[in-house]
């Protein structure tokens, strides 16, 4: 077996280990996966590659849930409806603004309103912190982290290779549902950097940026070995 001691973001293509330093010690992550790894990994991709597909009866039914879910009570009258702009979709029809990231940003936007109803409640209402003159759509939003979170953690590449994806697959080993767990922090995390920033809608990237920096620098610290374990976690309630 390969081990390379390396300082900087980029992995050599042939690493089968890289050592980085954490806690004052140099650590081994291993590219060589588990099998369990390999089969979440797996399970992952295959999600990812799943497109939105209105025909679907269980698309259908995953749209309804998030409606339900995000409005209690509230009747939904149609997958079609003018209803959903209430939840920041560009249009009647929120199937086409899954193009970018799949049906993984619908089971994302239900993960977060599932598992941490009161953030996604308040994130929704704009209810925490001081109002921006302008807001960003809630859900179109959401599906702009879950393809921003699959770019930043390389999942697409037969190897690890960044630091980012390395720590990452680690992560996937304690929690199969570490990457919805990462997308309801980064929604936090960019709701937090939009209110300070008083952002724009023409700002969304660059708050979308800075966003993937933070929680890069987050991934990385020495203390950090799950998700929970980053202090932008602290956020969620």
């Amino acid at each position: 077996m390969k081990c390379f001691l390396v300082d900087r973001v980029l992995l050599p293509a042939d690493a089968t280990c890289v050592c980085f330093k954490r806690k004052g010690n140099y650590q081994r992550i291993c590219m060589n996966l588990t099998p369990l790894q390999e089969e979440r990994m797996r399970r992952l991709k295959r999600r990812m590659k799943v497109y939105f597909d209105a025909a679907r009866a269980d698309h259908q039914e995953a749209l309804r849930a998030l409606w339900y879910a995000t409005y209690p009570g509230q009747e939904l009258q149609g997958l079609i409806s003018d209803q959903w702009k209430e939840m920041g979709w560009q249009g009647r029809d929120p199937s086409t603004d899954f193009r970018g990231a799949g049906f993984i940003s619908l089971e994302n936007l239900l993960f977060f309103a599932k598992t941490f109803s009161t953030s996604f409640q308040c994130l929704l209402k704009k209810q925490g912190g001081k109002p921006a003159a302008w807001e960003y759509p809630f859900a179109v939003a959401g599906v702009n982290i879950t393809f921003m979170i699959m770019q930043m953690l390389d999942l697409e590449a037969t190897k690890p290779r960044t630091f980012i994806r390395a720590v990452f697959l680690q992560m996937l080993l304690e929690n199969e549902w570490s990457f919805d767990l990462l997308y309801c922090v980064a929604f936090m995390v960019m709701d937090k950097q939009w209110l300070e920033r008083n952002a724009t809608y023409m700002e969304f990237n660059d708050v979308l940026k800075s966003t993937r920096a933070q929680l890069e620098r987050e991934l990385l610290m020495d203390d950090v070995f799950r998700i929970e374990d980053m202090p932008s976690y602290s956020l969620l309630c």
